[in-house]
């Protein structure tokens, strides 16, 4: 009878340790105001005219993130749930629209309340790990290791906000500096915090873990350590296209108060894409580290960011509007056990679903009462190439203006302005106003028709204190 107990109770042991061995890690890389066409899987996808709008054969080469996008899926149509840092990232932890998390702007806290997919998957077991900006925790600058974690168990490198350029360990947290000048393939910020993680991803490596990169650049200031600063001296960044267009042909909401750009400045340019370069290499000390650690079939890895950059698109520069390269943003995931290699998902997502679809995938407990939806099967169903209409909600609550996108179209209702539709398979520039065009009548009405309700169902309150009328 004692044989037979042992022998049970170790079948038991061994059902239990295979159970916790097909519990897939997780990595999340995000960096901070990335633009999508200086990703060599994006422009593999786009027209020449498209990929190249600063010149013929002006790209930046990402090989690291690239491979993520060739082993696995590439959304062509992911958005910042509101195309700034803090919203932003409020919603891609929470599954929630900004305005639910109290972060509808920046440097706003995230409510105690929230609950985000590292305390899921902290109850799950996993070992959870945060490196880099976070920028939830109010004004604290940098605001190392703050004290509310939401599930992040070690969070000694997470700092609230800010883009140092250089960091160095210190007696109780790292040293930080704004001087790129002296900094290394030890100091430079985004080196330095992948060390810091590929330390903490060695140390977990035998349990189940959840570990978030977030690297502050490509965001200004444009500065990048030798050799990067260097490496793109050659390219003559030209004009893009839109920035041809008079304000008079314009949307209100598309033109910056601050800064009306007219022509491009070189090195600021080249600098950025030397950011770019900087964080693909990074990029593939991890891949590195997972092939070396017979980690990569069962783990997931996604590269991401919280915003666009539009590098001098429309006459400006940055974020905070609904123009593609402010909003849409770069999403690729590869998890071998389930996601098919080369496969492209045209559908509009935007940050807040992320949480819902990234617990669905890892077959992990569902958050109550999220906005985002769980898109899981979307990735890891057979189909090579996913086109699908449905419509998704974008605010710009911080600036008082509101969009509806899927695949195709996207329309935008303001304050300041009146509709602007547009329809980026015929007119990707987003220079032509489609909104009351012969043909389009169906369309506007429905995407209208969407925003109205979404306002409601999301309780967008900024907006509807500010009136913004959907008639």
């Amino acid at each position: 009878m004692r044989k037979i107990t042992i022998t049970l109770v170790l079948a038991i042991s061994c059902i239990i340790l295979n159970a916790k061995e097909k519990q897939p890690n997780l990595i999340v890389i995000m960096t901070d105001e990335h633009n999508f066409r200086t990703l060599g899987c994006y422009r593999d996808l786009m027209t020449d005219e498209q990929a190249y709008v600063w010149g013929e054969g002006v790209a930046v080469e990402t090989p690291n993130i690239d491979r993520i996008a060739d082993e696995g899926a590439i959304a062509m149509n992911f958005y910042s749930s509101s195309p700034v840092c803090t919203p932003s990232r409020a919603s891609f932890v929470s599954g929630l629209y900004p305005q639910a998390t109290d972060s509808y702007k920046n440097n706003i806290p995230m409510n105690d309340k929230v609950v985000t997919f590292a305390q899921v998957l902290q109850k799950e077991g996993y070992a959870t790990s945060y490196v880099g900006k976070w920028h939830l925790d109010g004004d604290a600058k940098p605001g190392f290791a703050p004290k509310r974690h939401f599930g992040f168990e070690d969070n000694r490198y997470m700092f609230n906000r800010g883009h140092w350029k250089k960091m160095e360990d210190g007696a109780t947290e790292p040293a930080v500096e704004m001087n790129v000048k002296g900094t290394d393939e030890n100091s430079f910020t985004t080196d330095y915090l992948t060390t810091k993680f590929l330390e903490i991803l060695e140390r977990d490596k035998g349990d189940a873990f959840c570990a978030m990169l977030s690297i502050p650049d490509p965001h200004t200031p444009n500065t990048v350590r030798e050799p990067y600063t260097s490496m793109f001296d050659h390219l003559n960044f030209e004009a893009p296209k839109t920035m041809q267009v008079s304000k008079e042909d314009m949307p209100v909401w598309g033109i910056s108060k601050k800064e009306f750009v007219t022509e491009l400045k070189q090195n600021p340019m080249q600098d950025y894409f030397g950011m770019v370069k900087c964080i693909d290499d990074n990029v593939g000390r991890i891949l590195r580290f997972l092939d070396d650690n017979e980690l990569t079939d069962n783990t997931i890895i996604l590269f991401t960011s919280d915003h666009g950059d539009m590098m001098g698109e429309h006459h400006r520069h940055n974020k905070g509007v609904a123009y593609e390269t402010s909003a849409r943003i770069p999403f690729v995931i590869r998890y071998p056990k389930a996601i098919m290699q080369g496969k492209v998902v045209r559908r509009a997502f935007t940050t807040a679903d992320f949480t819902p679809t990234i617990l669905g995938m890892m077959k992990a407990p569902a958050i109550k009462n999220v906005h985002g939806s769980n898109a899981s099967e979307v990735f890891t169903n057979t189909e090579k190439e996913v086109v699908d209409g449905r419509y998704n909600y974008m605010t710009g609550t911080a600036s008082n203006w509101v969009a509806a996108m899927n695949h195709r179209y996207k329309l935008v209702f303001s304050v300041t302005d009146s509709p602007w539709l547009f329809d980026l398979e015929k007119d990707p520039d987003e220079l032509v106003n489609y909104y009351n065009a012969k043909g389009y009548e169906t369309i506007s009405k429905d995407m209208k028709r969407f925003l109205s309700e979404a306002i409601e169902k999301y309780n967008d309150r900024v907006l509807i204190k500010n009136n913004l009328i959907i008639k």
